[in-house]
């Protein structure tokens, strides 16, 4: 099949397809070649997608599929995991490299395929892993090297791991590979192109040639709907064709193992199929295998010579020889070269490039890149400057570059290279200057406001930023900020301006770091100052004195405050600070409310000093609650307040009671003296407590009298001589206990 070529290329766990075209038996479709890719998207989906390229000059078109299905197995078992299904959703023409090379003969249209792919890690944990076959039926005829093209088929091949690992997701996405490729190769002449990939997960990609698979495809069989499981035999090449020359040259075929570059100088004319492996490296571990399966077309072509490029030593007429000669870059010396290109060729546009081949980053400039000769109007040779930024610094080691002229011959550009050998010293360069009006040493103090203004300048007229930072601590948190102001191209300029709080309170010295710092030659040149700032602050503890027991101020006791029932206490607090920070008295009962219950607290806050007076008109309130706990609390506001409390408990007593002392002997002999049991300083009903009962029990418990009556006069009822026990209880559970003793 004439001026034609095929290429095909499958990459882990991408899914490549059968193809389900409506053909006869020995119909070639006429497929060109294609790639697969498979990216992750969330989750378990991957998306699956297949560039397909088709001969668009003598493709049957009836024979192109709307979808196609790709098959996946498991790789111990051969089992069928699944078939997917991918539909057809663009459909356009490929562009040459080169698009002056284009030739009626050969034209290629790219359809692509996609869809998502669910691959979930409950299904394909397998640790041995899986893989995607795809078998198609059948190749050109006109394919040079191997044994009846026409009757052999393909069985494009990848295996991929488990998509989960120790547990954890094992997430991996294939290379984004080289673009459409729609040229052919001239016989004679250098065919090269990168067929290498960029992998999403920074794997390594390991490159080598293999022998294209057949599948079971044979003499008889159809198109297959799904790809058969392994074993794939391979094609048969013929006599003086091997995996090793599958595209005879000088030199034949090969592939760079971690470039993908191929390269071949054709030395026959034909159709040639050969087929590369791409193994998939993660932490020096192969998890996958891909193979490419590819057609080149080698033609007659126009011949056409090489152009040349011509290197002059700086300020010289001489050419540098690349076998000998090293360019030493130093301070004040001429750092360009003067470049002479041509080509013998008529009407010859060229392009001039430039390639590190020992170390990246920065490179030098062209002042020309591209231009023609030799034809009306246009000089026989092209000039062009390089020159080396004064930055370059190739610290002392030998960098080569090469200086690459091409033409615009096809297939490919012809090209010239001249490898130049250099070492270069950067120009030197002063650090940037930095002053301020700051006057130090800087001493502070609460409320204080300090500003000053900070200049950078570069000697050298770089470009020049200023920051500030502080050391161990954020100037931001302080409320302390630096402000640009105007500058010019190597001047910075900004003002620090502070005013000191409390936040500042608890360190009692703050350095401010400035920076000024310029980049030339992409090397940060920097210049600090440290500004360091004493912040004075002392705080004495406020004073409190009270007329509330006790008077020292600093006890930890609950102290008492007794009263009977009417009148009012009154006690007064007094809170002094030497620093005259605002203070502020106050006071709040223990779960209760002042006012309702007879107390009233009445301060007179201020800066430095406090007052209040505190009063208390005793009620049954404070008897039926057991008693009233009151909090005074003195607050300082300062930068590192102090707070003082007092907790003071008040209760009320009954006079009485403290006076109840009943007798213990009395005498029932009727001589009208002491013949009772009386009880004449009983306390009285107070504050809710009522007299309940009166009771007279044996030395054994029994009870032998019980009363109501506080007017009480026992005789004894004619109990014998001896110790009773009286108990007198009130409704409040107030109780008097004692003895009296009966004598006859």
């Amino acid at each position: 099949m004439p001026n034609s070529y095929s290429f095909f290329f499958s990459k882990r766990l991408l899914l490549l397809l059968p193809f389900l075209f409506l053909l006869r038996t020995g119909q070639a479709t006429h497929i060109v070649g294609g790639e697969l890719e498979l990216q992750y998207r969330s989750g378990n989906t991957y998306r699956l997608t297949l560039n397909l390229y088709f001969d668009a000059i003598n493709g049957n078109r009836s024979a192109e599929a709307l979808s196609l299905t790709a098959s996946i197995f498991a790789k111990t078992s051969n089992q069928r995991m699944q078939n997917v299904r991918l539909p057809r959703v663009s459909d356009t023409f490929v562009a040459y490299s080169n698009p002056a090379c284009t030739i009626p003969s050969l034209s290629t249209r790219l359809m692509v395929y996609t869809s998502d792919v669910e691959l979930p890690a409950a299904v394909y944990s397998n640790p041995s892993g899986y893989y995607v076959a795809v078998e198609s039926c059948y190749r050109n005829n006109g394919i040079s090297n191997i044994v009846n093209p026409g009757g052999s088929g393909q069985a494009f091949y990848l295996d991929f791991p488990a998509v989960v690992r120790n547990g954890r997701p094992f997430i991996n996405s294939t290379p984004h590979i080289f673009p459409p490729l729609s040229d052919y190769a001239c016989r004679g002449e250098l065919f090269y192109y990168n067929f290498g990939g960029q992998d999403a997960d920074g794997d390594s990609l390991v490159y080598e040639l293999a022998t294209p698979l057949n599948g079971h495809c044979g003499a008889g069989n159809t198109m297959p709907i799904q790809a058969e499981p392994l074993p794939y035999d391979p094609i048969r090449w013929l006599p003086g064709f091997s995996e090793q020359n599958q595209i005879p040259g000088a030199p034949a075929l090969s592939v760079g193992r971690t470039t993908g570059r191929l390269e071949v100088r054709p030395t026959q004319l034909g159709l040639f199929v050969f087929s590369i492996r791409c193994s998939e490296y993660r932490n020096g571990e192969k998890i996958g295998e891909v193979r490419r399966d590819f057609q080149l077309k080698v033609i007659t072509c126009s011949s056409n010579t090489d152009p040349s490029v011509q290197v002059l030593k700086p300020g010289t007429r001489t050419l540098y020889q690349a076998s000998r000669d090293t360019l030493r870059l130093v301070e004040g010396s001429n750092r360009c070269l003067n470049l002479r290109f041509t080509d013998s060729d008529p009407a010859s546009t060229l392009t001039l490039s430039l390639s590190p081949v020992n170390f990246s980053g920065l490179l030098p400039t062209l002042s020309t890149v591209q231009g023609t000769v030799r034809t009306p109007g246009a000089p026989d040779t092209l000039a062009s400057q390089l020159c080396f930024p004064t930055c370059f610094d190739t610290k002392g080691k030998v960098y080569l570059l090469d200086v690459i002229v091409a033409d615009n011959g096809c297939s490919l550009p012809r090209r010239d290279t001249v490898r130049v050998a250099f070492t270069a010293k950067p120009e030197p360069n002063t650090a940037p200057l930095l002053t301020t009006s700051a006057a130090l040493p800087l001493r502070v103090h609460l409320g204080d406001v300090v500003t000053f203004d900070v200049v950078a300048t570069d000697p050298d007229n770089d470009a020049v930023t200023l920051d500030m930072t502080g050391r161990n601590f954020t100037p931001a948190n302080l409320g302390a900020q630096f402000t640009p102001g105007a500058g010019t191209a190597n001047t910075s300029r900004g003002r620090f301006s502070w005013r000191v709080t409390c936040a500042a309170v608890g360190t009692s010295l703050y350095e401010f770091v400035f920076t000024a710092a310029a980049s030339p030659c992409a090397e940060r040149q920097a210049t600090t100052v440290v500004i360091p700032i004493q912040v004075e602050y002392i705080n004495g503890p406020p004073v409190l004195t009270s007329t509330l027991p006790p008077t020292e101020p600093n006890a930890t006791a609950v102290a008492v405050v007794r009263r009977p029932l009417g009148g009012t206490y009154e006690a007064t607090l007094t809170a002094l600070d030497i620093d005259q920070d605002a203070l502020v008295l106050s006071a709040t009962g223990n779960g209760f409310d002042l006012a309702p219950l007879g107390m009233s607290f009445v301060p007179v806050n201020a800066n430095g000093r406090a007052q209040a007076i505190f009063r208390w008109e005793p009620s049954c309130e404070a008897v039926a609650r057991g008693g009233l706990e009151v909090t005074f609390r003195l607050q300082e506001a300062s930068c590192s307040p102090r707070t003082i409390t007092r907790t003071v408990r008040f209760e009320v007593f009954s006079t009485d009671t403290a006076s109840f002392l009943p007798a213990n002997v009395f005498t029932p002999n009727g001589d009208q003296k002491n013949d009772f049991f009386e009880l004449p300083s009983l306390p009285p009903d107070f504050c809710g407590s009522y007299l309940a009962s009166i009771k007279i029990f044996t030395r054994w418990g029994n009870e032998v009298y019980r009363t109501t009556n506080r007017d009480l006069h026992w005789d004894g009822h004619g109990l014998p001589a001896g110790v009773y026990y009286y108990l007198i209880e009130y409704t409040d559970k107030k109780r008097f206990r004692g003895t009296v003793t009966i004598v006859k």
